[in-house]
């Protein structure tokens, strides 16, 4: 992990300098170079300040040896110095020593938005390589002596839950039995109290779509239950996110080219791993339920057949008629075990719906809720941890598409608007308990590197769901 602290550039082999719109340094205190004496060279390279834009300045003799311009554009907010921040640990990758200037634009909070922005931005997943090409980054200077130093611990373990999650779907799904998540859970936080069914529990307890999805796969299912009780905290969250470890389509089975990110398809427990994880080095006065139902959906001799009916945790029936529509069956159950925990809020996360994806592309997550003050307070640290999340309509009109002749309900809804009936048939397990459900099927993987988003697993949610948290202290 980069070691952070605040100074002067001394012993730093590189600085990074922020550059508004039109060429003007964003750094308060004014930090060279002097750009209008570098006009031509500018002019050259067509170096603005856009946002985005990057260029190496070599310094005058006596300086630090070299610096990065980064461009910010016309408009700064904390997205934009994450973003800034995660370019600069891009283009840095070969320097170990970076002093960096992109916090002293103005904006309280700046400080932790580029440790964040830094960290996510020098990530990479190597751990099966022979050769990494690993990032040399190791210590970064925040230039100033602001007392910023409880900001960079925070934004230090916010960004370590994101790299958790990143960690956890990248790992290929060979690696990452349900067994070995549960294990990791147990180890988040001696402050987290964990639970684990095991698959004599799972049946015992009841988790009919748990036991339904499970059939086909030779590793058994794990139900994993985290408590986070912190003294005098007096309000309760329930985060639930979908682990299925690797998604075949069961015996609806997909294609081979759609398999073969199906490592991704535990993202959504991912997210709640990381969220615990950083919730309780943070030590949120806030009561927080982390529940994550584990799977592989596999092909297996037993592996459920269309025309099925399970039963899930709660009693209520559904009829399967699509094997990969299997999202929504473990969720049933954990939401139900969720809404038995009467929090005052519950809210769900999963790679659920290509539909979803079709609808919002590949960056924005989809958010549905159960009522508009729950959206509210999503939305906003959805907005406030720079994850795009945008409301789609949680229409009860669309409900006729789920009835079943056989069940309570059937596990697919027609050809279109799949994302709101999979949320329609969630929204049956939850009760009277306000809840939102994420579905962040595109945003949750991504194909190329950008800022500080890497290619494959993103972490995304982590940040959000933290902001909840954080939002009913």
């Amino acid at each position: 992990m980069i070691e952070f602290r605040t100074g002067d550039a001394t012993g730093a082999e590189l600085v990074v300098v922020p550059v508004l719109a039109d060429r003007v340094i964003g750094a308060e205190d004014g930090v060279s170079p002097d750009l209008e004496s570098l006009s031509a060279v500018l002019d050259v390279h067509d170096f603005s300040g856009k946002h985005g834009q990057t260029l190496f300045l070599q310094t005058p003799e006596g300086q630090t040896p070299e610096c990065l311009l980064v461009g910010l554009g016309a408009e700064v907010d904390h997205e934009a110095l994450r973003k800034a921040a995660g370019i600069a640990a891009r283009a840095a990758k070969g320097y170990s020593t970076v002093a960096t200037a992109l916090h002293r634009v103005g904006i309280d909070g700046a400080a932790g938005a580029v440790v964040v922005g830094t960290i996510l931005g020098s990530y990479t997943f190597d751990e099966y390589k022979a050769d990494p090409k690993t990032s040399k980054l190791a210590s970064v200077t925040l230039l100033g002596e602001d007392e910023v130093s409880d900001e960079i611990e925070t934004a230090v373990s916010l960004a370590a839950g994101v790299v958790l999650a990143r960690d956890l779907v990248n790992r290929p799904a060979a690696d990452k039995p349900p067994a070995a998540l549960a294990d990791i859970a147990s180890g988040l936080s001696h402050d987290v109290d964990v639970e684990v069914y095991d698959e004599d529990a799972i049946v015992e307890a009841g988790f009919g779509g748990l036991i339904a999805v499970n059939a086909g796969a030779d590793r058994p299912a794990r139900m994993v239950v985290m408590r986070y009780t912190p003294e005098g905290a007096t309000r309760t969250v329930a985060f639930v996110g979908k682990g299925i470890v690797f998604d075949s389509g069961g015996l609806s089975i997909k294609t081979a080219a759609g398999m073969e990110t199906m490592k991704t398809d535990m993202a959504g427990a991912a997210a709640v791993f990381g969220a615990i994880k950083v919730i309780a080095d943070l030590g949120l006065t806030l009561n927080v339920i982390g529940i994550t139902p584990l799977t592989e959906n596999l092909t297996g001799g037993s592996a459920q057949r269309p025309g099925d009916v399970m039963r899930a945790y709660n009693g209520k029936t559904i009829e399967i008629l699509n094997t990969d529509a299997e999202g929504r069956l473990v969720l049933a159950d954990g939401l139900a075990l969720a809404a038995e925990q009467a929090p005052d809020l519950i809210v769900d996360i999963a790679t659920l719906t290509g539909a979803c994806k079709v609808a919002l592309g590949a960056g924005i997550g989809g958010l549905f809720a159960s009522d508009d003050e729950a959206a509210e307070i999503v939305g906003a640290a959805a907005k406030a941890a720079g994850e795009k999340m945008w409301r789609l309509p949680l229409d009860t009109d669309y409900k006729p598409l789920i009835e079943s002749d056989v069940a309570d309900m059937k596990n697919i809804g027609g050809s279109f608007g799949g994302a709101i009936t999979a949320a329609l048939i969630l929204s049956e397990f939850v009760g009277d308990t306000p809840w939102v459900h994420l579905d962040i099927a595109g945003p949750a993987r991504a194909d190329k590197a950008d800022h500080y988003i890497s290619k494959g697993g993103t972490g995304f949610g982590v940040r959000t769901l933290v902001e909840v948290a954080r939002s009913m202290t």
